[in-house]
């Protein structure tokens, strides 16, 4: 159920490495729990952030949610798509609904999230 090629924070962001770029999104855990997401605010291009503080918002039917940076480092790309469909989030989180593109500063803070296994673990699913 959760890309094996990803790792995960315990705030449910996946991060997926691009050469020298990380690309982040939420998981599909976060977002069936959020249900519809109506509204998703992110970070100008340029900006920085910095590792496990919150980077922008999703906002559901349900709840309003901080999202959280899986790396540090300066925003090269958001996914403007996101802002017209954010529905887009509870269809497809591991492919069109990627949040950000972030440069980061140390690739090594990667090392200090989950991999599938263990976010699955951790949500109380099994891997597949």
């Amino acid at each position: 159920m959760y890309p094996k090629d990803l790792r995960y924070s315990k705030e449910h962001e996946w991060a997926r490495t691009e050469g020298n770029r990380v690309r982040v999104g939420i998981t599909k855990f976060a977002a069936d729990r959020l249900s519809d997401v109506v509204y998703v605010e992110l970070p100008q291009v340029g900006a920085e952030v910095s590792f496990m503080q919150p980077f922008g918002v999703v906002e559901s039917v349900k709840a309003v949610s901080d999202l959280y940076a899986p790396v540090s480092g300066r925003v090269a790309e958001i996914n403007r798509a996101l802002v017209e469909k954010p529905e887009l989030i509870n269809t497809d989180p591991y492919g069109e609904a990627w949040m950000i593109v972030v440069e980061p500063r140390d690739l090594a803070e990667l090392d200090r999230l989950m991999d599938a296994a263990a976010y699955a673990a951790m949500v109380g699913e099994a891997t597949s």
